[in-house]
């Protein structure tokens, strides 16, 4: 090892008990001869005799450099946002907009039959949205008693509202969700196929098999494919047994995506319940028209050759042969002249 190496290996001593190190504009101060190392030492010691004398004791710094009066904030913050919920809560609603966290726990603790102490309170949580709150709050108390002495004050008033009361755990009186035939499932009307879009060009019936096979009983899977290279188009539909296969698979959110990439999810078109309309023969055509009265023949006959005198109307004005004779035959049938010089006759032809 070099002497460098043997350097950077020599153990510094640090004396806990010994002075504060000078700071740099001590340094700077006493190098130009302005002021004496112990002139900077009686002033220290007059700053330490005054802390003592007046009883506050120096901020002390942590590790991380934060004063003990910001940790002790810090602390006090921490123990009123991190309060947990309590298994003994309640809902509170039809509160007016205008209502106050105060005036909530004095509601409770001047109106509760065995009475309430604010200390019993665990927690008030007044959703709010700007300036107001949203006309509910959530309050959770240590104790079961201190709850069902909570639930008694339903129906009183409180800033002219009657106050509604349910144990927070309690979801009764909740309309019901349909059974999945709702827009919010599908646009279409409810049917026993599916329709499965957004689909990777890997895909295959196997992998869309395993996919919903959870979700009921499929009859069929009808997959898009290219006729060159035989992968999926993007998009297929199955066949299910019944109606519940297909809302299964719209509830289900782990039905939503195949291969990273999500699904668009819709009832298809049952075509065995699509309304056939019968087609009429020949024969039943003619029936109906020979078994019509002689009034509606006359019409129908009246109104056909006005059809028929309109057409050929039609066929004269704009089907009319033209009747110009072609250049090729008018200059064939023209008068045949010499190119020779005419002879003079001794008349002079004079214009007026």
């Amino acid at each position: 090892m070099g002497s460098k190496d043997k350097k950077d290996l020599e153990e510094i001593e640090i004396q806990l008990d010994g002075d504060t190190p000078l700071s740099k504009k001590e340094l700077r101060r006493i190098k130009k001869g302005k002021i004496t190392l112990e002139e900077i030492q009686k002033k220290k010691a007059k700053k330490l005799a005054k802390a003592a004398a007046s009883g506050n004791e120096p901020k002390v710094s942590n590790e991380s450099g934060e004063s003990s009066e910001i940790k002790e904030s810090k602390e006090i913050k921490d123990e009123t946002t991190t309060t947990k919920r309590s298994d003994y809560g309640i809902w509170m609603g039809n509160l007016s907009f205008d209502t106050t966290r105060d005036e909530v726990s004095n509601f409770i603790t001047s109106k509760s039959i065995p009475k309430i102490d604010k200390k019993e309170i665990a927690r008030i949580n007044l959703p709010t949205r700007g300036t107001k709150n949203k006309g509910f709050a959530y309050i959770d108390f240590f104790t079961e008693e201190n709850l069902n002495s909570a639930l008694k004050l339903t129906e009183l008033e409180l800033n002219g509202r009657k106050v509604l009361i349910k144990n927070s755990k309690s979801y009764e009186g909740r309309p019901e969700k349909s059974i999945g035939l709702t827009k919010t499932l599908s646009q279409n009307p409810p049917s026993r196929i599916l329709f499965v879009g957004n689909l990777s060009f890997d895909t295959t019936s196997d992998l869309l098999k395993d996919h919903f096979k959870h979700c009921g009983e499929i009859l069929k899977i009808r997959m898009a494919t290219f006729e060159d290279t035989g992968k999926c188009k993007g998009f297929a539909f199955i066949d299910f047994k019944d109606l519940d296969g297909p809302t299964n698979a719209l509830k289900d959110k782990s039905c939503k995506k195949l291969i990273n990439r999500p699904l668009r999810l819709e009832f298809g078109e049952d075509r065995s319940q699509r309304k056939v309309i019968p087609k009429r023969s020949f024969d039943e055509i003619n029936d109906d028209n020979n078994n019509s009265t002689p009034v509606e023949n006359v019409q129908h006959n009246r109104g056909f050759q006005e059809k028929q005198d309109k057409s050929s109307f039609k066929r004269q004005q704009f089907n009319k042969p033209d009747q110009r004779m072609n250049s090729g035959i008018a200059l064939a049938n023209a008068q045949r002249q010499s190119a020779a010089i005419v002879k003079s006759t001794g008349k002079k032809v004079t214009f007026d």
